[in-house]
């Protein structure tokens, strides 16, 4: 008599397809609280859909971007703590739109993991709620993927896709910039989501320091430092292009300012900045010291306190100013713009 085979199930080999089911539920109540009245899609559908209100809007362009948390998410593997890393993930894909004067509609998430972990998952998908709440755009679908085998226990990888939208003749590309004008740093909230590698080597290679160690200079400890989410600026800039003319913002991500700065610069034009004109968060002059790294490096790896720099007329500095101070930011007055020459550096930085 043949003896029998044996039955495998899915589950078996690692995707449980019930326990991606309860998830779903899960998060429904959780996505619902980003839509607004543009969505006409539920979550569980083979896609989201989103009706565009065009208002005032005479030669709609769609602008779109992409991004995920990079190695941050190793600080929420080590703490165990899953609540904000979402809002890292909006951020820095919806920063990203807003610096070509667009505003984001809607965002999609990418959440794979080994083995789903559903109380795990339903944090992260908190943080991205809130951070599109913050940025008053909708969550209106993703995918979470089990790949058993493909991850360490514990661990998973995030990324997000962001949709935004501006009239044609609102698009901010910096082919406007002209000598004379102003830049205007916007303080970030610390690190950001960029200079992880380095940062986890200094801290927890060189250092050999854990993320609950406190550090005075932080008042709090190295996990909660390193874990600090990153700005969503869409308030500001949106109020901003109310009442100003933007001519170029640069988002200050991986690269710093000396990579990030010159992409939107004219081939005519240098940008001029004062490194003491703003005082960076005290993580900056830790890691500095700790290091041992140049200045140079600093400032071409890590925001070193600067999240956005925006460029404006000199008439509306002050204004602006003002404006952004108002709203509960950081501004400082960084920098101008003198001519340039396209053979020599577009940056130049004086003490």
């Amino acid at each position: 008599m043949a003896e029998k085979k044996r039955k495998y199930r899915y589950a078996e080999a690692g995707v449980d397809i019930d326990a991606g089911k309860k998830f779903v539920e899960s998060i429904k109540p959780i996505l619902s609280k980003t839509f607004k009245a543009n969505v006409i899609s539920d979550i569980g559908g083979y896609a989201g859909l989103y009706s565009i209100n065009l208002g005032n809007i005479k030669k709609p362009v769609l602008v779109s971007s992409t991004d995920g948390v990079g190695t941050k998410l190793k600080i929420a593997f080590m703490l165990d703590k899953h609540d904000t890393i979402g809002i890292d993930l909006v951020a820095m894909c919806v920063n990203d739109i807003l610096v070509q004067g667009a505003t984001p509609l809607f965002l999609l998430d990418y959440l794979s993991m080994g083995k789903l972990n559903h109380d795990t998952a339903v944090e992260i998908v908190k943080g991205i709620s809130i951070g599109c709440q913050e940025a008053k755009c909708a969550l209106i679908g993703g995918e979470t993927a089990e790949m058993p085998g493909f991850y360490a226990k514990g661990e998973y990888d995030l990324a997000g896709f962001a949709i935004g939208l501006v009239d044609v003749d609102q698009i901010i590309d910096g082919s406007e910039i002209a000598i004379g004008h102003r830049l205007i740093g916007i303080g970030s909230s610390g690190l950001h989501s960029n200079g992880y590698s380095l940062v986890r080597k200094i801290f927890f290679d060189w250092l050999k320091m854990s993320v609950n160690d406190y550090v005075d200079e932080f008042s709090r400890t190295v996990g909660e430092e390193l874990l600090e989410p990153t700005r969503i600026y869409v308030k500001t800039i949106n109020s901003l292009i109310k009442n100003f003319q933007i001519f170029g913002i640069s988002h200050i991500t991986g690269g710093g300012i000396t990579e990030n700065l010159p992409r939107i610069l004219p081939t005519n034009c240098q940008a001029v900045i004062s490194r003491s004109s703003w005082t960076p968060q005290p993580i900056f002059q830790f890691i500095k010291k700790a290091g041992n790294i140049t200045e140079g490096e600093m400032i071409r790896t890590f925001n070193n306190g600067i999240g956005l720099i925006i460029i404006i007329a000199e008439k509306d500095a002050q204004d602006v100013m003002q404006q952004i101070q108002a709203m509960g930011e950081r501004a400082y007055q960084i920098g101008w713009i003198e001519e340039g020459d396209p053979k020599k550096s577009a940056l130049k930085f004086i003490d």
